[in-house]
């Protein structure tokens, strides 16, 4: 009774980082790991990504003054992006926009991603460049950095080729800026960390900033907001899960401290030496990465690099693409009218 019990106690404790090992009756294969809904893997390498989020094609209404287009980058690799532009005179910053979805599932194809951004292009006056990127865990980590790095030098590479296709040519190419949300934020961080050493090389390219919503960041100490709020039902985010994609995310052998995951870590190299874009960082008030957010943004503060914090109050994690209620919906707006704000002061410097 006592090891049965110990059992139970395994699978329930959201805390632990060792995988959850099922079978199913049905399904031959062994489950190894599990985050219900999205993901499924199995011991022989297997996985399954249920269709939750409807992928659509890039179209848009009419009315919403928004061009859609989609286009291959990589045929090897299979990175494709897809782009906004919006109507009106003039050059217009670029976005480069990288999904979340913890690394392991998401696609800049999800009705959620292509609604939200299209928005955003229309109420910021911005290209968007939203950038499909290989998952883990058959991809793992650092695959989602160099497939952020292979489309940053697709776009420097159109640029040297004089490119004037429909998108380019309304590019403003001095104002670029980095953003993504959760995993996505998380790669779009990496992608300032890798270049900031020689922004040289991506000239003719300039990038003016880094957005940043809610950040997936994790780290082997538990925060306040991880372990003590508690999340309902159906949240986009809980411990548990967060925990799984970083065990299917991170290389082999590493724990959450490893600076991919963790870069306030004592050994994390984040911005050591290195020029930091200034940042833009959106949190908010019920997701369990607010710590994690907070923390970030202190450290970046105190190496002297400009960093602004927007916390939205009553919403949870990833609130802009999937919740529809009348909250949410007025916090979205505030994001953009906060991302458009952030855009228009750094563009001008």
């Amino acid at each position: 009774m006592r090891r049965k019990r110990a059992a139970i106690t395994s699978l329930l404790d959201s805390t632990l980082s060792h995988p959850i090992v099922t079978k199913n009756p049905q399904n031959p294969r062994t489950l190894v790991e599990e985050i219900d809904g999205l993901v499924r893997v199995y011991k022989d390498g297997h996985v399954e990504r249920p269709h939750i989020v409807p992928r659509v094609m890039c179209t848009l209404p009419l009315e919403l003054g928004v061009t859609c287009r989609d286009i291959l980058i990589n045929k090897f690799t299979n990175i494709w992006a897809r782009f906004y532009v919006p109507k009106g005179h003039g050059k217009l910053p670029l976005l480069v926009y990288f999904h979340g979805g913890g690394f392991c599932v998401g696609s800049a194809a999800w009705s959620c991603y292509h609604e939200f951004l299209a928005l955003l292009a229309s109420k910021v006056g911005c290209v968007i460049m939203s950038v499909d990127y290989r998952l883990a865990p058959e991809n793992p980590l650092p695959a989602a950095y160099e497939d952020g790095r292979k489309a940053l030098m697709w776009v420097k590479q159109q640029v040297l080729r004089k490119s004037n296709t429909w998108w380019s040519k309304k590019c403003d190419f001095t104002n670029v800026f980095l953003a993504g949300d959760s995993a996505g934020a998380n790669i779009a961080h990496n992608m300032t960390i890798r270049f900031c050493a020689n922004r040289a090389h991506l000239k003719p390219l300039i990038f003016k900033g880094n957005i940043l919503i809610q950040p997936f960041f994790g780290g082997e100490s538990r925060t306040d907001s991880e372990t003590l709020m508690v999340q309902p039902p159906g949240s986009a985010l809980n411990l548990k899960a967060s925990d799984t994609y970083w065990r299917l995310a991170l290389p082999k052998g590493a724990n959450r401290d490893h600076p991919w995951c963790n870069p306030c870590a004592k050994k994390s190299n984040m911005v050591e030496g290195k020029r930091y874009l200034p940042t833009m960082v959106c949190s908010s008030e019920l997701d369990i990465l607010k710590d994690r957010n907070m923390e970030f943004c202190g450290v970046v503060g105190t190496l002297g690099i400009e960093v602004d914090h927007v916390a939205y109050k009553g919403v949870g994690h990833a609130f802009q693409i999937l919740d529809k209620s009348h909250l949410s919906q007025m916090r979205t707006q505030e994001m953009i009218s906060h991302i458009k704000a952030f855009i228009i002061k750094r563009k001008n410097r």
